[in-house]
């Protein structure tokens, strides 16, 4: 992570609600009270911050995928963006009651969702009536808005990731039912033991948000970077497997790594083949006359 405690200080991170706002569980991280303004302590938010990308990086280098939740005014174009640069879903306008707990309905919704657009496609949707037309327009419009950015999350999420647990607090209790790990920017006003990886910083100015959400991303990259290289490894292993499954159908074989029996085996030292036991001689068979 290139981010310094420099860095957070300029983009205005330690800056907290008021002191009469404040939520007493936020305490550990809180640095100072200054003119009824609360000041987090750059120094935790900074340790924090190399955990959460530290566990992301892993997490995604291992093949899991992240869900981007930020459905604030502040935080939509920005976690839009970002989830889009590293190619994870997302949510940034309006969190779907039941996305994790009851994610089977949402995913037969989904199916729908993408039959109305192949259906848009193909033209078939315009042979059917009109009233009937403007109704699956207006229904597809509505799941526009609802699934955008999830489409093509295949299961639930390995870990979630949050802008403002207080404006997302159903989406973090879906996760805790889940028992999915998540990562999300807490202000002074929120409950950080909600989040299993706690980022305590300023959740309102966009550029607090902007450079949490960029640390956050660059750790993703560097998981999907040794996702690939390790595919690759993978990759290269079976070929050399297969290479030498088709040298030894061939009867390309290497005889000097080949392990013979024991009662075939030459031994080196006195240049003697053991021999088999002879076995019992048969009589011929005598021919009736």
């Amino acid at each position: 992570m290139n981010i310094t405690i420099k860095d957070l200080l300029d983009a205005g991170v330690h800056f907290g609600h008021q002191t009469k706002r404040w939520n007493p569980r936020s305490k550990p991280y809180i640095f100072d009270h200054r003119q009824g303004i609360t000041i987090v302590d750059l120094e935790k938010t900074h340790l924090a911050l190399e955990k959460a990308c530290k566990f992301l990086e892993d997490l995604v280098g291992d093949g899991g995928n992240v869900l981007f939740v930020g459905t604030k005014r502040q935080a939509q174009d920005i976690v839009r963006e970002a989830a889009l640069s590293v190619n994870m879903p997302f949510c940034v306008n309006r969190w779907l009651g039941g996305a994790l707990t009851n994610y089977e309905t949402i995913k037969r919704s989904i199916a729908k969702f993408k039959k109305f657009q192949q259906m848009e496609t193909s033209g078939e949707m315009a042979k059917l009536p009109k009233k009937e037309e403007s109704a699956i327009k207006r229904e597809m419009a509505r799941m526009q808005r609802n699934f955008n950015g999830i489409t093509e999350m295949n299961g639930l999420p390995s870990a979630l990731f949050v802008i403002d647990v207080n404006e997302e607090e159903i989406a973090v209790a879906e996760a805790k039912r889940c028992e999915i790990p998540c990562i999300g920017l807490v202000d002074t006003n929120s409950d950080p033991t909600a989040l299993s990886h706690p980022i305590p910083g300023n959740d309102d100015a966009v550029k607090s948000i902007r450079i949490i959400v960029e640390a956050v991303t660059a750790a993703i990259q560097s998981g999907l970077a040794q996702r690939d290289s390790r595919r690759v490894s993978r990759g290269q292993a079976d070929l050399r497997a297969a290479a030498a499954a088709a040298a030894a159908a061939k009867g390309e074989i290497d005889l000097d790594k080949i392990v013979l029996p024991k009662d075939i085996a030459v031994e080196e030292e006195t240049g003697i083949i053991p021999t088999k036991k002879p076995g019992r001689l048969r009589k011929a068979p005598v021919k009736a006359e």
